[in-house]
């Protein structure tokens, strides 16, 4: 086996993203001694009985105490409370980094903690499902899945390609972006999808003439993936939409303006725009699947193992 990429990692949030890190760490190798933390007692409890971690600490500092490889596996509005406590601990010449969906104000709250000796290369591994908790991960999350690094102006070049290296091992493709350039990005693939989601769950609850049991009842497939994205954790997606609010609103506007002009096409017996835009639509599906970044495989009821929305793998017996 190659010698592994970081001698110590410390993984601060045990939950989706933590645990699959955690678990896709000891698939590779990638680490001679995985430590981690996280807020609540029961987590932790959960993470050291599964064996996430060889050390599970009660203080994010305690965990980060001679780690070459500190990530921040918590929600964004989290990672400023996060770096103020760790940044007089971390060791220099170590390599800080994030999985947060929104890089500018990540970069904003976590620098003015980050001491001059620490490389902060944020990052944001473009994989997840809607569970969530420590037992949710596992170690295929980030296998074909893009993962995305903003580094600072005048980052070190040797510390980038050893996360790159880092996300490599763990299955991921890497690229790097401007952080500006990847909260206008995510804003429309990511955070947009899943306020719309949100929003169209709750009108159908809010439905005076539909009753919650008929929506549950007859929820045809579309439906069902919106409840699905939904179901994605909500202390996260506050965090998000507050932290990309700009992006995010240019996006809504774009995307109010374009499904007015939807409105008037049904209202007036447009066949030809609905044509239009329907087969355009189908064509970026195409394009997904051709890029591997999803199957055509039916997943009716989402029943599969697949890293876009699997099953939480059993443990014990």
């Amino acid at each position: 086996m190659a010698d592994p990429i970081f001698e110590r990692v410390a993984l601060i949030g045990l939950g989706l993203i933590g645990s699959s890190l955690a678990l896709a760490i000891q698939r590779g190798g990638l680490a001679r001694h995985v430590v981690g933390h996280a807020r609540s007692p029961k987590t932790r409890k959960i993470a050291g009985e599964i064996g996430l971690a060889e050390r599970v600490c009660e203080s994010a500092a305690d965990a980060v105490s001679d780690a070459d490889l500190v990530i921040l596996c918590v929600p964004v509005g989290a990672c400023a409370e996060v770096a103020k406590e760790i940044g007089p601990k971390l060791k220099a010449g170590a390599v800080l980094t994030d999985v947060g969906s929104v890089k500018e104000a990540v970069i904003r709250d976590v620098a003015p903690y980050v001491p001059q000796s620490v490389h902060f290369i944020p990052g944001h591994p473009i994989a997840g499902t809607e569970q969530s908790g420590p037992l949710s991960g596992f170690a295929e999350l980030f296998d074909g899945r893009w993962c995305i690094l903003t580094p600072p102006p005048l980052s070190d070049p040797g510390a980038i390609e050893r996360l790159k290296s880092f996300w490599r091992g763990c299955g991921s493709n890497v690229e790097i972006m401007d952080a500006q350039h990847h909260d206008l990005v995510l804003a429309i693939t990511s955070h947009l999808p899943h306020l719309i989601a949100y929003n169209i769950v709750g009108t159908a609850a809010d439905l005076e003439e539909v009753t919650k049991s008929e929506v549950i009842k007859y929820s045809a497939g579309g439906f069902r993936d919106f409840t699905r994205i939904a179901a994605s954790d909500p202390v996260m997606w506050r965090d998000v939409f507050l932290n990309n609010k700009d992006a995010v609103l240019e996006m809504l506007g774009r995307f109010s303006e374009d499904l007015s002009a939807l409105q008037r096409a049904i209202r007036w017996g447009d066949a030809d725009t609905l044509i239009t835009l329907f087969t355009r639509a189908r064509e970026i599906r195409r394009g997904i699947i051709a890029a591997g970044q999803d199957t055509a495989a039916p997943d009716f009821g989402r029943q599969k193992t697949s890293a876009d929305a699997p099953l939480p793998p059993k443990r014990g017996g």
